[in-house]
Formats: structure tokens, C-alpha cells, sequence
């Protein structure tokens, strides 16, 4: 198996992950979100928790 490298710049490539995310419902960004969070959890804790706490901080204008 050949190895390739595609050299993109920054630029580049963010705005491509940008299109790519655009390109996907609402649905499968959320699914996303929530196994991206799952295994997150789980490798800083051991476990996912049952319950998320909701907080909301604002800064002071």
C-alpha cells in the first residue's frame, strides 16, 4: 500500500471542514456531538454520566 500526502493549506482545510459540516443535517451534527462527548466523558471519568448538568454564564457588559 502506497502512503499519500496532501499538502492543503490552514485556510484550506477549514474551510473545507466547514463544508463538510454544512453538508450534514442537523441530526447528524447533534449525533456527532453526543458521541464525540460520550467518549470524552468516558476517557476523562471511567463513565458516562446519567444526567448533564445545564450551566449558563454570562459575563457583565
Amino acid at each position: 500500500m502506497a502512503k499519500v500526502v496532501n499538502h492543503v493549506k490552514v485556510e484550506e482545510e477549514d474551510q473545507a471542514d466547514l463544508l463538510f459540516w454544512r453538508s450534514k443535517s442537523t441530526t447528524e451534527r447533534l449525533a456527532e456531538v453526543t458521541r464525540l462527548r460520550k467518549n470524552y466523558y468516558t476517557w476523562l471519568n471511567g463513565f458516562f454520566p446519567e444526567k448533564m448538568a445545564r450551566v449558563i454564564t454570562s459575563r457583565p457588559l
